[in-house]
């Protein structure tokens, strides 16, 4: 190349960067902005319970009807139902493998020596059997008990916090209002409740849904009514 041509390549400059052209925000009034902070409320709300896949046309559709005051697709009760056996059925689903990992353990634990079953599903073993009065559903009664989940996950514990717990019989899950009235004070049963019985499909806590709930409780007195 010739002293020219270094010399007029030296000369070149840098091309420049084009600079990004801001993009205008579409949240120009406080009510675009609210509008929007609504629509990500609900949207993450659904989101957490499982829903991954809505008909936008649709919400936009209703939201439009409720506000402009015009006849609903779907009254309130309608409604109400409609998403209420829609989030069962994601639950379900969800809860599925749970619920199976349940069923056959009770179905091989219903052949153990000492096991009983009752006509709602509930299986019990008596480990230490009292010699008081059986707790009605009036009454109220304190215990001490731990709970564990299949795998052995221990979610609660009385003796651990060092004090028994009191609470009325008929307030506590299905399958603990029945066993208590099978139990005369001083007794110790192991109990094994199926999800139907305990808190069903739905998450509750450290409880998966459709969670077997495995519980040694031990019932101390009767308080009264």
């Amino acid at each position: 190349m010739c002293a020219a041509g270094i010399a007029m390549q030296a000369q070149k400059k840098p091309t420049a960067s084009k600079s990004k052209v801001p993009v205008p925000s579409p949240l120009k009034t406080m009510i675009d902005s609210a509008s929007y902070a609504i629509g990500v409320s609900v949207a993450n709300f659904y989101r957490q319970q499982g829903v991954t896949n809505i008909n936008s046309a649709m919400v936009t559709k209703a939201c439009a009807d409720v506000f402009g005051n015009k006849t609903l697709l779907l009254d309130n009760m309608q409604a109400n139902n409609v998403l209420m056996n829609y989030m069962n059925r994601l639950q379900e689903g969800k809860a599925k493998p749970a619920i199976q990992a349940g069923q056959n353990f009770l179905i091989a634990n219903k052949k153990k020596a000492g096991v009983i079953t009752t006509n709602s599903g509930l299986q019990y073993e008596v480990i230490t059997l009292g010699t008081g009065p059986k707790p009605t559903p009036g009454d109220s009664v304190t215990c001490h008990y731990k709970g564990s989940l299949l795998n052995g996950t221990e979610f609660d514990n009385s003796y651990q916090r060092g004090e028994p717990v009191t609470f009325a019989v008929s307030g506590v899950i299905m399958g603990w209002t029945e066993a208590l009235q099978l139990m005369p004070v001083g007794s110790k049963y192991k109990l094994y409740v199926p999800h139907q019985l305990a808190y069903g499909v739905s998450d509750n806590g450290p409880i998966p849904g459709g969670s077997i709930l495995i519980f040694e409780i031990e019932l101390l007195k009767i308080v009264g009514k």
